[in-house]
């Protein structure tokens, strides 16, 4: 496309030339009978391939301890696992604590556990206040939003920036209203936006005074070594800021091996200050005896250590980035000048932040689902699916192969632009 004018700059005539146009387009793109899928952010079968060595190991039961990994015990998690987490994270290892698969799991157990019995700094259980509240960073993770809701906690939003949540938003909302209990973050190429937060945003959320002094920041670090570029990021040092800071319980961090090694059989970690770790091990043994050791014995084993992990991680990229490149292109070629759409390009992370005109979300996930192309509703990205200018839309390229992804995303940009002048031509 050369030099495009904007669709809202068409007069009448050509907005129906134009109309009658791309209407013949979606028409070709249903006769083709695509059953096309963009709506998880799952790995591929491929990068689920390389890690089919764990399936022959560990080859021994014991730690380097000589401990013996299939009985009970070790609630904290192998501290080998662990030395390769804090590597990772950029903490000290006696701040991790390495459990199961699922660092929502860990999520909701911090949350339930607030809940129920209150933080080391609580002045009583969440349960017992009048409304708990949670500061939601949108587009945000729908998961972090569901978790919320299910358990009847309150959402407010800020919007997110390229350098993470709007500072100035979340200390207006938090400096005297005590019912705000967290803020959920995902600081590292953010879901879906594939926003950083700065090192300047996260010292100021450390810092910022709280109503409630039990406030804390679900520092949600999913994606932190998912980099689709040779600029690697580091993340924040959000426990050495906080502690500078003088509130070392506010941060607590989650991450997995879920896109790492294998989604559904992973290993997951959080680290904190030594007081909150000491107060989630301490609920943590009312439920179990120690997570599986065997599973984190066979990840150190494929590993060997952090440096393991970064290699690993580099083969993914190799596997995923050209699928993000294919979204950026397919969007580009048909969309690019035409004022209707916004998009990001994301330098690690798992999803394309796709932004159309206001009011048509919802009709270009109805016009993909016709034509056989499955997209996260509209909406997904905000509390409770309500997306108030229906105009974010979530892609999530890397579960279908690379031929899949370019022929979804190029009838993905016809519904976009047939939504638009459908809208602009109402």
């Amino acid at each position: 496309m050369t030099n495009p004018t904007p669709l809202a700059d068409l007069s009448a005539d050509d907005l129906a030339a134009r109309l009658s146009t791309v209407r013949a387009d979606y028409e070709a793109l249903q006769a083709r009978g695509l059953t096309l899928d963009l709506t998880r952010g799952k790995p591929g079968a491929d990068q689920l391939d390389l890690a089919a060595g764990l399936l022959g190991l560990p080859t021994t039961y014991r730690d380097r301890a000589g401990t013996d990994v299939r009985n009970y015990g070790g609630l904290d998690g192998l501290v080998e696992l662990r030395e390769i987490f804090a590597d990772l994270l950029g903490v000290d290892t006696s701040a991790v604590v390495c459990g199961g698969n699922s660092s929502l799991t860990l999520m909701h157990q911090v949350i339930t556990a607030m809940l129920l019995k209150g933080g080391p700094d609580s002045p009583r259980p969440w349960s017992q206040e009048p409304t708990v509240k949670f500061v939601c960073p949108v587009p945000g993770y729908d998961r972090h939003f569901t978790m919320l809701a299910e358990l009847g906690i309150e959402m407010v939003t800020v919007p997110m920036h390229a350098d993470g949540p709007d500072v100035e938003a979340v200390r207006a909302l938090v400096a005297d209203d005590p019912s705000v209990k967290g803020l959920w973050i995902v600081p590292t190429y953010a879901n879906p936006t594939g926003s950083v937060c700065s090192t300047e945003v996260a010292a100021a959320l450390m810092a910022m005074p709280t109503a409630a002094p039990d406030f804390r920041i679900f520092w949600d670090n999913a994606y932190a070594v998912h980099h689709l570029t040779d600029a690697e990021v580091k993340s924040a040092d959000a426990l050495g800021l906080a502690a500078a800071s003088g509130h070392p319980n506010r941060p607590i961090m989650f991450a997995s091996t879920s896109k790492i090694t294998f989604a559904g059989a992973g290993v997951a970690a959080l680290a904190t200050s030594a007081e909150n770790r000491a107060w989630y091990l301490e609920r943590l043994g009312f439920a179990s005896i120690g997570p599986d050791k065997v599973n984190h014995l066979r990840h150190v084993e494929f590993f060997g250590d952090a440096d393991g992990v970064r290699a690993h991680m580099r083969k993914h990229r190799e596997l995923i980035a050209p699928k993000f490149a294919a979204v950026d292109h397919a969007l580009t070629e048909r969309l690019d000048g035409l004022g209707i759409a916004e998009w990001t390009v994301p330098t690690g992370g798992y999803f394309v932040n796709l932004d159309v005109l206001d009011g048509t979300a919802s009709r270009v996930v109805a016009l993909a689902k016709q034509a056989g192309i499955a997209l996260t509703p509209a909406g997904s990205a905000f509390p409770h699916g309500q997306d108030p200018r229906d105009r974010n839309i979530r892609l999530a390229p890397t579960f279908p192969v690379l031929a899949e992804v370019e022929a979804a995303m190029a009838g993905v940009a016809v519904c976009v632009e047939l939504a638009a002048l459908e809208k602009l031509s109402a």
